[in-house]
């Protein structure tokens, strides 16, 4: 996966931090909507510099697909399944209300691998980018 970013400043070991514009579902248009309340807001992360590229420089990053994937596997569909297994699971065990409650609970407890796959990302920078080229002319 490709994306555009900014060159922050240069770091050790070759690397560089770099500022990744958060994308939203909607296409990120916001001069149509401003509705999201993310307009503006980045990522840091570093990312592998071969390039050379230097603070304030535009630039292409790349970084695995199937890392990425299974990101975002763990992000929706762990909580969407533990939901739905503990709406199913639940039934003839009382109220209706009960059972929402389980799937609910079943729910956030589906969001605790993500948590915690997040905070360790975040302590190891796992998620790796690689500077491709400049878009600087």
């Amino acid at each position: 996966m490709t994306q555009t970013a900014t060159v922050q400043r240069i770091l050790s070991n070759g690397m560089a931090e770099i500022a990744v514009p958060r994308k939203s579902a909607c296409g990120h248009d916001c001069e149509e909507c401003a509705g999201c309340g993310i307009s503006g807001s980045s990522v840091l992360a570093s990312a592998a510099n071969p390039i050379g590229a230097v603070p304030g420089e535009k630039v292409i990053v790349e970084t695995s697909t199937r890392q990425l994937l299974g990101i975002i596997a763990l992000v929706y569909s762990v909580p969407l399944v533990l939901f739905l297994v503990g709406y199913f699971a639940s039934e003839g065990m009382g109220s209706e209300n009960l059972r929402y409650a389980i799937a609910i609970a079943s729910f956030f407890l589906g969001m605790l691998p993500a948590i915690i796959v997040d905070r360790r990302m975040k302590k190891t920078g796992s998620v790796n980018y690689t500077i491709v080229r400049s878009l600087s002319i």
